[in-house]
């Protein structure tokens, strides 16, 4: 019998290990592929990139523009889904106008549960939500704006267990407008103007003024702080807010933003002075000291002798002739 004797050699029993771990590596996958890959593995970055080109060219499709019967048809179905709550109102209290479920039902309330699993308050809050929304649609003070409308009943819910008047509904929702930065307004937002209100009511714009008061600014925030401290002619009234001409523009205000100066003398001077900076700023572009100078005297009750020879001198200037005095 012989015996072979096995020698052992490091070198090549490391390299046979390293052998048999890239054969397992090959033979454990499934796909090929993925062997390659992991051999080039730029190929990733060009799956990468391709995949990114179909994204875009599918938003690219999503954004395609719509024609002209397709923007009146997707402007009809959005107001469609915005009044839906208002359409359920209306039949809500058509029905209930006209007793149309008394040959099935006793009461209203037991119809509206058993057709529609309403119950009595649910039913009542939808109703008294069109009658405020009928309310802001009458009575909105829109001055030629397009003032956002209600979407759901829940915008409205508070305004409608308030028992405000219809004018105070229209001011409070034109409020909630306004605090959500012209956009429509959140059950809270409301919420939050209605509490206000109880503390302190709006006041009529018809019992604080008449047209042709003036005024001293105050209190105004946003870009209307500028005016802080200007005089201001009332030049037409609104149900809660009176609009009054500044020394450039016409502001709408609330009566809490005004003023009132009682002297004769101011109040005849005033208007004066407003119309012969009206011709100045209609006559033309003015040098930018001419402007300085107009929105200086808008913060002036009256003219100082000095204030009112420049004034003249700007009409002798630019031509514009002071008719009035």
């Amino acid at each position: 019998m012989t015996v072979t004797k096995l020698e052992f050699n490091p070198g090549q029993e490391v390299k046979r290990n390293q052998q048999r771990k890239r054969s397992h590596s090959v033979s454990t996958s499934s796909n090929p592929s993925e062997v390659e890959l992991a051999r080039k593995p730029e190929h990733l970055e060009e799956i990468s990139t391709s995949i990114s080109v179909s994204d875009i060219d599918t938003v690219v499709d999503v954004l395609s523009e719509l024609t002209e019967d397709e923007k009146a048809d997707r402007y009809r179905l959005e107001l469609k889904i915005e009044r839906s709550f208002y359409e359920a109102g209306c039949g809500l209290r058509e029905l209930q106008k006209r007793r149309l479920y008394r040959s099935t039902h006793k009461t209203f309330e037991h119809y509206c549960r058993d057709r529609f699993n309403y119950s009595r308050d649910t039913a009542y809050l939808k109703i008294a939500a069109v009658d405020v929304y009928d309310n802001i649609q009458e009575f909105l003070p829109t001055n030629g704006r397009q003032i956002p409308m209600p979407t759901s009943e829940r915008q409205l819910r508070d305004l409608a267990s308030s028992k405000f008047e219809p004018e105070v509904q229209a001011a409070a929702w034109l409020q909630g407008v306004e605090a959500a930065n012209g956009k429509i307004p959140s059950g809270r937002i409301i919420k939050g103007i209605i509490e206000k209100l109880k503390d302190k009511p709006l006041s009529l714009a018809t019992n604080f003024c008449q047209v042709g008061d003036v005024f001293i600014l105050t209190k105004l925030e946003g870009t209307e702080r500028k005016y802080n401290g200007c005089w201001a002619l009332s030049v037409a009234l609104n149900d809660f807010t009176v609009e009054v001409d500044v020394h450039d523009t016409t502001l709408s205000v609330k009566p809490e933003n005004l003023n009132r100066i009682d002297s004769t003398e101011v109040h005849h001077q005033l208007p004066q002075t407003l119309l012969r900076i009206k011709r100045l700023r209609s006559s033309g572009m003015l040098d930018r000291s001419a402007y300085t100078l107009l929105e200086s005297l808008g913060r002036q009750t009256y003219l100082t002798p000095v204030e009112s020879g420049l004034l003249q001198w700007l009409e002798k200037y630019y031509g514009v002739g002071d008719e009035e005095n």
